[in-house]
């Protein structure tokens, strides 16, 4: 089902309205949700909105809440989020983020007690739009094995790199599972297989079906061993600089809030050799003889600038069912 981007965005800020945000705020998160989804980023645009309305009634989410800073010295501040919508605390932060970049050369900003982000991207694209490099990521609650474990002790923390560029940015947006858990629940209420193993399944053996691996809850680290490090080190450097939660400590809770995330923006050299070397980038990866006819090669966000422009041309996709469940909030 297809529906108008400014639809969807109206009766988000409907719903938002009607749980207390004030007109700019509402807009704002009404607006990121809808271009999650525009971008084809649905597990983070409309198929979270029902989840983020719950955590807004029951208190986890602070719709009035604002950031405050807490600390810092040179080109690193560090920040409370106060328990505030996590779009909002994350769209502030890396705002700060480019102010200390367009004074310094680079900024760091740290932020503890906020709430999940929704789609990671959205900051990296939010930098490189406004000509930074951008770069972040957050803790989230324990959803993923340590190599050679079986129970959940790390977070699967997104990681985004985003490089400002004239004909579109590059931004890699990541979690650290194969799949993320939002795709695997896509995957699953489809009834789809796995284009790759995403995981195992209770025996202990690689799957491709999502509802196995979701059961288990031994999703499979991207690099093996190496995105198990991976994300430990992201967790530690969200912690120590934030100074706030850490992937144990958000799990106690078992729901996801008080999470800490990290914003970094560069201002890059803006001329036309930077952009020379990044098109030699570019262009030379594409070169690659393809592996499938007809399916061509892409930099991370190509893919998500093809979906935009169709969405505002012919409308967003939309799950039938979680949209009904959203007019009727």
């Amino acid at each position: 089902m297809l529906v108008p981007f400014e639809k969807l965005r109206s009766e988000f800020y409907r719903v938002l309205l009607s749980l207390g945000f004030s007109e700019g705020k509402a807009l704002l998160c009404a607006t990121t949700f809808a271009e999650n989804s525009r971008d084809g980023v649905y597990t983070h645009g409309l198929n979270r909105f029902p989840v983020f309305v719950e955590f807004v009634k029951e208190g986890l989410v602070k719709t009035d809440a604002e950031p405050t800073k807490e600390g810092g010295f040179g080109s690193l501040e560090q920040w409370n989020g106060n328990q505030g919508p996590g779009i909002l605390n994350a769209a502030f932060c890396m705002s700060r983020a480019m102010e200390l970049a367009e004074a310094n050369g680079i900024g760091c900003v740290a932020l503890k007690n906020t709430n999940h982000w929704m789609r990671a991207g959205t900051y990296g694209w939010q930098a490189a739009e406004a000509g930074f490099i951008g770069i972040c990521f957050t803790n989230t609650i324990a959803n993923l094995p340590p190599w050679g474990g079986l129970s959940p002790r790390l977070g699967n923390n997104p990681l985004v790199i985003a490089v400002p560029r004239k004909d579109g940015p590059i931004v890699l947006d990541m979690a650290i599972s194969q799949y993320s858990v939002g795709k695997l629940n896509q995957y699953k209420s489809k009834n789809e297989a796995l284009p790759l193993p995403g995981g195992y399944d209770e025996q202990g053996n690689l799957s491709t079906d999502a509802a196995e691996i979701l059961e288990s809850k031994r999703l499979l680290p991207i690099g093996f061993w190496k995105g198990s490090g991976l994300s430990l080190v992201l967790d530690l450097l969200a912690t120590v600089l934030s100074q706030g939660n850490s992937t144990a400590k958000i799990t106690q809770s078992e729901k996801e809030s008080g999470v800490s995330q990290v914003f970094i923006c560069i201002k890059p050299q803006n001329d036309a050799h930077t952009a020379h070397l990044i098109e030699e980038i570019i262009n030379y990866t594409k070169t690659s003889e393809h592996e499938h006819a007809g399916r061509p090669i892409n930099y991370p966000g190509e893919n998500s600038l093809k979906t935009r422009e169709k969405s505002l041309k012919e409308g967003v996709y939309v799950d039938e069912e979680i949209w009904k469940k959203v007019l009727g909030l």
